[in-house]
């Protein structure tokens, strides 16, 4: 408990909860850092080294975000030990397990990040109701298709520029973590001139200063392949 009492402040966290069942293998935790503006909202993690510290962390960022943005949501974050890469039918018995263990907590909605995405918040909406960034076919914005968090970094950048003495035109870029954010934003910040030399992934990385081929890069990706499949570089 004194782990979790040293991240508290004035903001929060409202109420943190470990779950553990261990006859599937499911060990979890929520962080509701805050709701004074409405139920918490935020992303369901999946990755075998998530910590308690790294939810409080994302669930305060979730708190601050959601208030700029004006919306009725507190911040919350939910993290599930395990790889993200497992047996489909392994993922979803957590998925489906975690969200059960959290049916009654109110205060908070779950939504997809690294580890998850539009399939685990349908599994999630199956059994509680209580998610956001569904799949298409059950009304929800396909997020990942769109990009739509890889154009708010691209709009991020745009921000951080009017600051900077620095153009984008002509730019190189090297993205650390090329996937649905990822590649994303590389294909925005594209259209504004930037040069893509260098991506890596989980498996590996690759470089070539002329400039790599965004589009091969992409379709290898979509096929579920890694950057170090990328021919050149």
């Amino acid at each position: 408990m004194a782990d979790v009492f040293r991240f508290a402040d004035d903001l929060g966290p409202l109420k943190v909860i470990h779950v553990h069942n261990p006859a599937i293998g499911l060990k979890g935790i929520l962080v509701v850092d805050n709701v004074a503006t409405g139920p918490s909202i935020g992303g369901l993690r999946m990755a075998m080294d998530v910590s308690v510290e790294e939810c409080f962390r994302l669930a305060r960022a979730m708190t601050l975000k959601n208030a700029a943005a004006g919306l009725q949501h507190g911040g919350g974050k939910s993290v599930l030990f395990g790889d993200p890469k497992m047996d489909r039918r392994d993922k979803e018995r957590l998925v489906r397990g975690f969200a059960c263990a959290l049916a009654d907590e109110q205060d908070y909605i779950f939504g997809p990040d690294m580890g998850t995405d539009e399939e685990c918040m349908a599994w999630v909406h199956d059994e509680i109701g209580r998610s956001v960034g569904l799949p298409a076919a059950l009304g929800g914005i396909p997020l990942d298709t769109i990009g739509a968090t890889g154009w708010g970094v691209s709009n991020v950048v745009d921000v951080a520029i009017s600051h900077c003495d620095f153009k984008l035109a002509g730019a190189t870029l090297v993205i650390q973590g090329f996937g649905a954010v990822g590649r994303h934003a590389a294909r925005f910040l594209a259209e504004k001139g930037v040069v893509l030399v260098g991506a890596a992934d989980s498996l590996g990385a690759i470089h070539d200063p002329a400039g790599i081929d965004l589009v091969a890069l992409s379709r290898i990706k979509e096929g579920g392949g890694s950057v170090v499949d990328y021919p050149g570089g």
